[in-house]
């Protein structure tokens, strides 16, 4: 595809390829250089102060350790808080952290994938982010790396939109053409599995990393000016709706999970550190979650209006759906039913790690307990389940 002009300056240009595992596993360490770079478009916290604001945590620990006071705890999420947040927001309201010692601080982050390695170089306790990615920083550079404790979403939201009638039917067709999406988007680095199990010829697939807002990258698939987008599926859609553009009608979606079901996607993600000097407050904090999902999925109008009061951007007709499409399809995943959200089939864990290291060519192959541990899951009994198992998007 021949791009016009006025649109090409947009966009840093990437050719997938033979060097292209190689460039991607660059181009993810490079985040811990440049992310406040790459992210300032979105207002996110740049590292000058995010680095001050790791000393006043470390200060206000010691002093809520000495002192009494509740344990500050920052935390990293993938985005501004919108309508998948609503649990954390449903916790806070209601008082779960503060009444199991916690004073937890969210921050806004730029994309599922880039929270993983932001959260040891930016001095955060932790962070809300994609377990694939956690598999490739881990088989990248281990040290220091966060660990998940708790898993919420047990199915994978990575997508490729592309028009609804458009000449991409199937994952074979991506080749020869052009995909947009975010510098460090959670599904640009896990495509080489995605495309490893699709039989698609990543040497033929072009890739535009744009800084742009995910509205307009969903408007220029719809325009004609590229063929397709990475990202969540319903953050796309929600990202269209925002400008009063149906993505369901004008878009079809590749689903990563279609083709890779053992995948998982966001989890709640700890330091080593923070779990080795604060394991009462871990098992705390994942507890008040826990019960935050639980209250969501019981009542989902009352965490879409503690959402509301915590998120300025706020809107119903597009944190609503959002919200609705994490609780019955995210986490809607049937072996929920049974070991309870938060928890993961060590099995498929397993495979997605193989997968990770195989198709990115990662130079070590994480161990299991590198990447996950249930040791500070509430018990089963108490676990949040599904609304619904086996959810879809369409």
């Amino acid at each position: 595809m021949r791009l016009p002009p006025a649109f090409r300056p947009r966009y840093l240009y990437t050719q997938q390829g033979s060097n292209s595992v190689d460039k991607s596993r660059r181009d993810f360490c490079t985040v811990l250089g440049t992310a406040a770079i790459l992210s300032s478009a979105a207002g996110v916290l740049a590292p000058a102060h995010a680095a001050a604001r790791a000393a006043d945590a470390t200060k206000a620990g010691t002093a809520a350790t000495a002192g009494g006071q509740r344990l500050k705890v920052r935390l990293l999420l993938n985005s501004a808080l919108s309508g998948p947040h609503a649990f954390f927001c449903l916790a806070h309201e209601r008082g779960y952290f503060a009444d199991a010692g916690l004073d937890v601080e969210f921050a806004a982050g730029d994309g599922a994938a880039s929270v993983v390695p932001r959260i040891p170089q930016e001095g955060f306790d932790g962070g809300y982010g994609d377990l694939c990615a956690l598999i490739k920083l881990a088989g990248l550079r281990p040290d220091n790396c966060p660990v998940a404790v708790h898993v919420a979403f047990n199915q994978t939201p990575l997508t490729i939109g592309v028009r609804r009638d458009g000449p991409i039917h199937s994952p074979k067709d991506l080749e020869g053409k052009v995909i947009g999406g975010h510098p460090i988007d959670a599904a640009i680095e896990v495509f080489p599995a995605y495309a490893s199990v699709a039989g698609v010829d990543e040497s033929r697939v072009s890739i535009l990393r744009s800084t742009t807002s995910m509205s307009t990258l969903g408007e220029d698939v719809l325009n004609g000016h590229t063929d397709g987008v990475f990202g969540f599926v319903h953050t796309i859609i929600a990202a269209l709706a925002a400008r009063n553009i149906d993505g369901r009608a004008g878009l079809r979606f590749l689903e990563y999970r279609d083709l890779v079901p053992d995948m998982y996607g966001n989890a709640l993600m700890l330091t080593p550190r923070f779990l080795k000097e604060h394991p009462d407050a871990a098992r705390a904090l994942v507890a008040a979650v826990n019960r935050g999902i639980v209250e969501t999925l019981a009542d989902p109008k009352a965490a879409l209006e503690a959402t509301r009061k915590m998120a300025p951007k706020f809107a119903d007709h597009v944190d609503g759906p959002r919200l609705m499409g994490t609780l019955e399809v995210e986490m809607a995943h049937p072996e929920a039913l049974k070991i309870g959200i938060g928890d993961i089939d060590d099995g498929r864990l397993q495979r997605s790690i193989q997968l990770m290291a195989t198709s990115c060519r990662l130079p070590r192959t994480p161990k299991p307990e590198e990447i996950f541990t249930r040791a500070y899951l509430p018990p089963l009994a108490e676990r949040a389940r599904p609304r619904s198992a086996g959810g879809s998007h369409a």
